[in-house]
């Protein structure tokens, strides 16, 4: 056996919420290190290069956006405890964002950071229930910020509160297609956070996406003398009498630590345990099968010169019942969402030197992982153009010849893509269907953070490493947030 090093705390994974948890530990004088399989962090939420190009994964937009001076939100709470200056973030809001039902005669809902916008647009497209959203929205601001679930559905909910089956609709669209483990609902604890984050607080972004939140967490994590070993994964985690006794590298090596948290995934991290299931992770958590293809179309234009200019998200359905589910076939392009990076407020200094527009549908993990090599190379060829087309359908047009010659690259990922990259089963962005919202495992001394502890998004994922850190590492159930 090579010996590796003991630590106070290791990490598994340097996704946002594992470099959240290293920074938190590390600022308290925590010997901890970071244990990632890939050579990039971010996991979910990273980027890649092709030609010199880079491409983000994971970010359309910063959800939970909280204007300077604002207090309470979980944004400032993760910068007030990672130390960082809400100025290193430099975020930029959103232009206008739409959900929109019907190619043909669309309802539509605009909306920004203004949540007096989404009321207005609920009043002139549902006049006779501007009142009961308004109910829904003070429910919502009532529901504490926790991953605990409620045994109250979404749908139920909205069912009772609105009584219109078409809003419903168009509220829970960009809720699921953000945050939405399980097919078609979400608990109702889980919706108002969403709901929060999205619709009530809003959409931001840093001018060069997610590589600035990377660079900052990276940063702040070394300046706290925390350490880091990239392109080195966990490989098993050794158990005796309770906790856990050591964790075996990729190399061989072996590392102990007094606490460990991971960031893997909670059906991820059960099959790392030598002879068991680390409990809450096991058949009470099915690994997920929700997933998603997304179209990445670069442009050597500003998207505003194709009359693209004024959306910045658009949530779209065009069936006659919006359906978030796994896909019989390979590809659901009824219903997704189309992203134009650069429609966020730039200001005079600018914003992306070159057009991106991205379109993201359900697809089925199973039927991608059933094709031969060939035949996954031909579904992506052609996967690609019926997800752009699919969202160009919600767009001003464009002449198919005017768009083809504008585009100078293109890219796209699959179920198996993100499988490939982040270890999550199935390519489930959004992991488990049942998330442990205290971290809990049948080890005293695992503890799950990040999307299957079930806090979600950009500041959710941050926010459940801190919380995780802060109960299970620095001080204990109960201790103050504070310190």
């Amino acid at each position: 056996m090579k010996t590796g090093g003991h630590y106070d705390a290791a990490v598994i994974g340097a996704g946002l919420s594992g470099l959240a948890a290293g920074i938190r530990l590390a600022h308290f004088g925590k010997r901890v290190c970071l244990f990632e399989r890939h050579s990039a962090v971010g996991g979910l939420n990273s980027f890649y290069s092709i030609a010199g190009r880079r491409y983000d994964v994971g970010l359309h937009a910063l959800t939970n956006f909280a204007r300077s001076g604002g207090r309470g939100t979980p944004l400032t709470k993760v910068l007030r405890q990672l130390r960082i200056d809400r100025g290193e973030l430099e975020l930029f809001e959103q232009r206008r964002s739409r959900i929109t039902f019907g190619a043909r005669a669309p309802a539509e809902l605009a909306f920004t950071n203004d949540f007096s916008v989404l009321e207005s647009e609920v009043a002139r497209a549902f006049p006779g229930r501007i009142d009961r959203f308004r109910a829904l929205a003070e429910r919502v601001r009532a529901t504490p910020l926790s991953a605990e679930p409620s045994p109250v559905s979404a749908r139920g909910a909205l069912r009772e509160l609105l009584g219109e089956p078409l809003l419903e609709e168009m509220l829970l669209c960009p809720i699921l297609f953000y945050g939405g483990a399980a097919e078609n609902d979400m608990d109702f604890n889980r919706f108002a956070m969403l709901f929060q984050a999205v619709l009530l607080e809003g959409l931001s972004r840093p001018r060069e996406g997610i590589r600035a939140i990377l660079r900052l967490l990276v940063d702040k994590y070394r300046a706290a003398g925390g350490e880091r070993r990239m392109n080195c994964g966990v490989t098993r985690i050794r158990a005796q009498g309770g906790r856990v006794a050591s964790l075996v590298l990729d190399s061989g090596e072996e590392v102990t630590a007094v606490q460990v948290l991971s960031s893997a995934g909670a059906v991820e991290t059960a099959a790392l345990l030598e002879g068991g299931s680390a409990g809450g992770t096991g058949p009470e958590a099915p690994a997920g099968r929700v997933s998603f293809v997304e179209t990445i179309s670069v442009l050597d234009r500003q998207p505003a010169e194709l009359g693209w200019g004024a959306d910045t998200i658009v949530f779209f359905n065009d069936s006659e019942k919006f359906s978030y589910a796994v896909p019989p076939s390979l590809i659901d392009t009824r219903s997704g969402v189309i992203c134009i990076p650069n429609n966020f407020e730039f200001g005079p200094a600018g914003g992306l030197p070159e057009g991106v527009v991205r379109v993201t549908c359900l697809a089925s993990p199973e039927r991608w992982a059933g094709l031969s090599p060939e035949a996954y190379r031909e579904a992506k060829q052609a996967g690609y153009g019926s997800v752009l087309e699919c969202g160009r359908r919600f767009l001003p047009p464009v002449a198919d010849a005017e768009f083809s010659k504008v585009t100078v690259a293109t890219d796209m990922f699959t179920p198996l893509t993100i499988e490939r990259f982040t270890g999550h089963r199935n390519g489930a962005i959004y992991g488990s269907p049942v998330k442990s919202p205290r971290g809990a495992t049948t080890l005293q001394n695992l503890h799950l953070c990040g999307t299957d502890q079930g806090l979600l998004g950009i500041v959710g994922s941050m926010l459940s490493g801190i919380t995780m850190a802060n109960q299970h590492v620095l001080m204990g159930p109960g201790a103050p947030e504070g310190r």
